[in-house]
C-alpha cells in the first residue's frame, strides 16, 4: 500500500506567526440600522381546533330548534 501523506504540521517563520494572530483594529459600521421584519402570525393544529369548537358550539342552538 502506498500512501503519500502530507506533514499535518505546518511550518511557518515566527513572525510571519505573529502578523497572522495579531488583533485587527476594524471600524464598525454606526450608521447602520437594521429591519425588524414584521412576523407572520401563523395558524396552527390548536388555531384550528378552536375553530371547529366554535362552530360546534354555534350550532347547538339551531340544532335544538328543529
Amino acid at each position: 500500500m502506498n500512501s503519500n501523506v502530507m506533514p499535518s504540521i505546518v511550518q511557518m517563520e515566527e513572525e510571519v506567526l505573529r502578523q497572522l494572530v495579531t488583533e485587527v483594529k476594524e471600524t464598525v459600521a454606526t450608521d447602520f440600522q437594521v429591519r425588524k421584519t414584521a412576523k407572520k402570525p401563523s395558524f396552527g393544529i390548536v388555531n384550528l381546533w378552536n375553530v371547529q369548537r366554535k362552530m360546534k358550539s354555534a350550532s347547538l342552538p339551531f340544532s335544538r330548534v328543529i
